[in-house]
């Protein structure tokens, strides 16, 4: 179906018109012309019939006789196709918050994810004949799309390396936001932004996940604390070896960046032990 512009004319003048024609068949039967009064009793209400009020932001569906006649998107008070059904469409901004939603991420891990659509129809004939009910349409196409892109993500990963549910809202946004208005094209909707609202892990392995959560940030905190050492490490030995004119051999250096790793990875404040020997004796 393709939306088209229905046959109207100006209300007012309309109603202008409705009321001569009541004067005129008033008149008539005073003057006992039944059949030019009776004549203008049928166009005056052939012409009410038609009358339709649209408001701002929406659209009249115009169906006469079972037949798609139009669409009126103009505001006001108009006049169109005599005794026609008018279905009124909302065009105006609309928000649809899901439900929470049990679903598996790409790892397979459980999770509650729930999102809000904002939305709007473009085009009122697709809404009304394309699909039954539309915004019933809309919140099943927008769970459909949720579980989608859910299972498309692991939930969380310390690795850096994959879009992930929790650290990249941004992405994971755009592509619901993509996958709804592929599938709500149909009905003549726009999705004009799609955002999570809810997202964690399902109940029964919380717990557990959080504990796999902590350890993998200690894991990933201490690699970065020992590649930071190693690197200290380095550059102070070079720098006593460079402006300090310390020759150190191998045991000595070992040793110094033995001592020097342990004051810096250690959870513990060091406490400092006084050589006054040889490192040989």
């Amino acid at each position: 179906m393709k939306e088209k512009n229905a046959w109207m004319m100006n209300g007012f003048l309309g109603i202008i018109l409705i009321a001569a024609l009541l004067a005129g068949t008033v008149f008539s039967f005073v003057e006992q012309q039944f059949m030019i009064g009776g004549l203008c009793l049928i166009v005056a209400v052939t012409l009410g019939s038609g009358i339709t009020l649209v408001q701002p932001n929406q659209s009249a569906v115009v169906i006469f006789l079972g037949k798609y006649m139009g669409s009126i998107r103009r505001e006001g008070i108009v006049i169109t196709v005599p005794f026609s059904v008018r279905k009124t469409i909302s065009l105006r901004v609309r928000n649809f918050n899901s439900k929470r939603l049990k679903v598996n991420d790409v790892n397979g891990n459980p999770i509650e994810i729930a999102a809000v659509i904002v939305f709007k129809v473009v085009d009122a004939t697709k809404a009304v004949f394309d699909v039954d009910r539309y915004e019933q349409f809309v919140e099943i196409q927008s769970e459909t799309a949720i579980r989608a892109v859910a299972t498309k993500y692991p939930y969380d990963t310390f690795k850096d390396v994959e879009l992930t549910l929790r650290g990249n809202a941004e992405e994971v946004s755009s592509q619901l936001t993509s996958e709804l208005q592929d599938r709500l094209t149909v009905a003549g909707v726009e999705v004009i932004e799609a955002r999570l609202t809810h997202l964690a892990y399902s109940t029964e392995i919380a717990q557990a996940m959080l504990q796999r959560q902590q350890a993998s940030a200690i894991i990933a905190a201490r690699k970065q604390i020992v590649e930071g050492a190693v690197g200290m490490v380095q550059d102070a030995i070079l720098q006593l070896e460079k402006d300090g004119g310390m020759e150190l051999d191998d045991e000595r250096r070992v040793s110094m960046a033995n001592n020097l790793l342990v004051s810096i990875v250690s959870d513990h404040g060091t406490q400092p032990v006084i050589n006054t020997g040889s490192l040989y004796q």
